[in-house]
C-alpha cells in the first residue's frame, strides 16, 4: 500500500498558518509544539516550522524529513482530517532520529483524540 505525500497534503499559504495559529489547539511535547485544527478538506495536511535557531540547514532538513515521513505513514491513525503545524523546539537540535520519532508518535496519539 502506498502513502504518498503530495502538495495537497501540505499547508502552503501564510494565511493558512495564521488561521491555524488563531483557531487551532496547541499540543506540546519536549521537542515539538503541534497546533491543530479541523481541516476544511477531506485530507489531513501538515505544515512544518523549523527556525534557524535549531541548527544548520542539514539539521533542519533532517528534522523536516523525519516529520514528513512520520506524517505520511501515520495520518490514517487520525480520527478526522486535521490541519497540523509542527513547530520544532530548540531542544530538538542534536537529538537522534529514534527520539524524534518517539516524540512524534506521542504527539500523534494525542492529536488523534481531538
Amino acid at each position: 500500500m502506498r502513502f504518498p505525500f503530495k502538495k495537497v497534503d501540505r499547508i502552503l499559504k501564510r494565511s493558512e498558518y495564521i488561521d491555524l495559529a488563531e483557531n487551532g489547539r496547541a499540543v506540546r511535547s519536549s521537542l515539538f509544539v503541534a497546533v491543530a485544527a479541523p481541516s476544511c478538506g477531506e485530507r489531513s495536511r501538515l505544515g512544518l516550522t523549523v527556525s534557524r535557531k535549531i541548527g544548520s540547514a542539514v539539521e533542519r532538513n533532517r528534522i523536516k524529513r523525519i516529520a514528513r515521513e512520520h506524517f505520511r505513514l501515520n495520518r490514517q491513525a487520525l480520527r478526522r482530517p486535521l490541519d497540523i503545524n509542527l513547530i520544532a523546539r530548540k531542544a530538538i537540535s542534536g537529538q537522534p532520529n529514534n527520539v524524534i520519532l518517539r516524540e512524534l508518535q506521542k504527539l500523534f496519539q494525542e492529536l488523534s483524540g481531538m
